[in-house]
This record gives structure tokens, sequence and C-alpha cells, in this order.
């Protein structure tokens, strides 16, 4: 039997008329630059893929801020970025600690079971950070070769504020450290040398405000020895980092690079390199607490305490008698801005990443969800919310 031609609809007839304002947990809008790059195709290999790649790893070195070379990266989303860094430096009946206080970091775990390693979680409470305290007592519990976890839990909104801290207790007992950083890399410090951490894992879509499906991941000198030393090839191909080192650092072939992602993270690593990583942090923590000032001025609450609270993604918890989805839909058919519901948690999140943490973004978006709340049955004070806002980004 023949299989005929499918009825076929445009792109035009499927996206809306106009465009969306990106404002939740990822991805993000991408600047302009990033999108012409990622418009371009070229020869995966060659001179000038080679020179686009030094300077990929020389921005990346600068962002991840580590004098280590090993800088690889990845034709994935940043979960495929956790899997090199985990089918790498774990293998069978490796120790691992994994700290686990969300979607993301859990993640982390699975996939390091499903290496074979014998997995300790280190349970917290939902909405607290990791207590470095509690991170000795499991070490010296347990006795781990690697822990793992995540800088920022984009999943439930929570810090781990104390990351330089549980890094020098790993580093201290002889652990190797492998954290993600997809929401929280170049929106907040993270010092991969100076705090000693062996593997770093960023995507594109959210901090560094590039293109989904590409990511990058930064080894420490450690890291990239046991890479090398370890009993066997992992079991991944394409996730295997000495293989992928052999495009990244010597021309050599791998795999079709994803040519015009790479374009893409070279444009937007250029962006964060011009306006520095000082200016990056000052106007994401600006940008953020006037929202959340703001968002708490509508007589809303957040989701996280302040001292365990995320400033790259907001949790907010939605009010009684809304449901999360409608509040989602409503505010994206009605107003064209997109935030985001949550894994089994009834609060919404709004994200501060990159290109979202721009005053005008925040205004409109502010505005929509309070007229979203408002539509939907809910009490809120739009006037002084948005007064707090203005408020908030002349005061922080």
């Amino acid at each position: 039997m023949r299989i005929s031609v499918p009825e076929l609809v445009s792109l035009d007839e499927i996206l809306p008329s106009e465009p969306l304002l990106m404002m939740g947990a990822g991805p993000v809008p991408i600047p302009n630059q990033v999108g012409r790059a990622n418009s371009i195709v070229i020869n995966h290999l060659g001179e000038t893929m080679g020179k686009i790649i030094e300077q990929v790893k020389s921005m990346s070195r600068y962002v991840f801020q580590t004098q280590s070379k090993w800088i690889l990266g990845v034709a994935g989303p940043g979960s495929a970025a956790m899997e090199m860094a985990i089918t790498n430096l774990i293998w069978e009946n490796t120790k691992v600690l994994s700290i686990c206080n969300g979607f993301f970091s859990g993640r982390l775990a699975e996939m390091a079971t499903r290496v074979g390693a014998d997995v300790t979680r280190y349970e917290i409470p939902e909405g607290l950070a990791a207590d470095p305290d509690s991170v000795k007592a499991y070490i010296e519990k347990y006795r781990p070769e690697v822990i793992t976890l995540v800088q920022g839990e984009t999943s439930n909104t929570v810090c781990n504020k104390q990351l330089r801290q549980i890094a020098e207790i790993a580093q201290a007992y002889g652990c190797y450290i492998i954290v993600d950083a997809v929401c929280t890399l170049s929106t907040m410090p993270l010092n991969m040398d100076e705090w000693k951490i062996d593997a770093v894992i960023t995507g594109g879509q959210k901090g560094l405000s590039s293109i989904p499906g590409v990511s990058l991941i930064a080894f420490s000198e450690r890291a990239h020895h046991r890479i090398h030393s370890r009993p066997k090839p992992p079991a991944q191909w394409c996730l295997d980092a000495k293989l992928a080192e052999g495009f990244w650092h010597h021309n050599a072939y791998h795999y079709t690079a994803p040519v015009s992602g790479i374009l893409a993270i070279h444009e937007a690593l250029a962006l964060i390199c011009n306006e520095t990583l000082e200016a990056r942090f000052e106007r994401h923590l600006r940008c953020s607490k006037a929202l959340q000032h703001g968002i708490e001025a509508l007589g809303l609450k957040l989701f996280v305490q302040e001292a365990s609270r995320l400033n790259s993604v907001i949790g907010i918890n939605v009010p009684n008698g809304i449901a999360q989805k409608a509040l989602c839909a409503h505010i994206s058919n009605r107003y064209r801005v997109e935030i985001s519901g949550s894994f089994g948690l009834d609060i919404v999140r709004i994200g501060q990443m990159g290109e979202q943490s721009r005053a005008h973004h925040l205004f409109r978006t502010l505005h929509a969800f309070g007229c979203a709340i408002r539509d939907l049955g809910g009490d809120i004070d739009l006037p002084t919310g948005m007064a707090e806002l203005e408020r908030g980004l002349q005061r922080f």
C-alpha cells in the first residue's frame, strides 16, 4: 500500500500571528545578532570553523571563569551536557552523592543510576537549599567519589547559594563535583576554578540567551585526567568526551557539528563578554529583585523564602481559586506573554535570564500577569505593583 502525501499546514498557519514574549523558565528571547548567526551554514570542518571554535572556547573560559582548556560543545540540550558529564566521570559502581532539591538535580541522580553507579540521594525538603554541614555529614558517612548538584533549580526556583562552600568541602574530601548551571551561568556568579568545581554544564537556551539544542560543558584538568584514565569507554558514543575532544581541540571529525547553533552560541558569548560578567550580574539582580517586589506588591506570595530563592527564575504561588494551567493559557492567549507552570507544584514561574532581564519586558510581563489574574477573578493591586516595579528598577 502506498502512503499518500499528507495534508500540509504551513508554519504561518500554525504559529501565532503576534509572537509571544517568552518570559517563562526557558527558552528565552534571543538577540537579533544570535538569530542572524543561527541562519548561517558553513562547513563543519576546516579553517573557518576552526577559528570560530577557538573563539567559542576562549569566550567560554571567561564565562565559566576557568583556565582549563577542556571546553566542549554538545549537539543537544542542557540535559545532553548533563549526560556527557555523568557518563564520562561516572561508571559502574562509582560511589555518587546526588544533592537533590528539585527535578533537575533528581535527573542527575537518575543518569548516574543508569550508568550503574552506587548513588546516594541527599533529599532536601521542598523550597530549601543544600546545607554545607549536612553535605559534609553525608560525605563522611558514604564516602562518595563524585557529587552532583544544581546551582539553580528552575523546577522549583531554589538556589543552592552555598555552592562555593559545598565545592570546597567536596575538594577537601577528594570528591569530584559536577554542577548544573543551565539557568545560572552568566546570570549570577559561578567561579569554576576558584570554587574548585570539576564539571560545569550549561544549555544555550537560558542564561546565555542563545538557541535551544546546543550546550557547553567545561571540565577541570583533574576531571580531564579522570576521563582519560577511566577503565573503559562510555557506552554513549556521541557523548564520549574523548571523541568530542577530537573535534573541539584537534579539528578532527566526530560527527557533523550543529554549525548554525555553534555560530549562534558564539554570538551569545560575544554579547556576554562585551557586557562583562560584572555588569550582567548587576543587571540580572536589579531586574529580578524589582520584579519580585512588584509581584509581592500585587498582593501575591513568592514560593521560596529569600534565603534559598533563585533570582534567575521566580516562583509565584497561584492565588486561591485560580487554576495554574488556566492562568498560563490566559496570559498567553490574551496578552501574548508566555510564562511557565511547574513540575507538580501549584506555582507559576517567570524567568529572569539574559534578554528577559530588560525593563521593557518586565513592565509588559508584570502588567499582563496582573491583568490575567484579575480577569480570572483574582484580587490584585495592579497600580501598586507596577509602581513598585518602577521604584525597584531605580532602587536596586
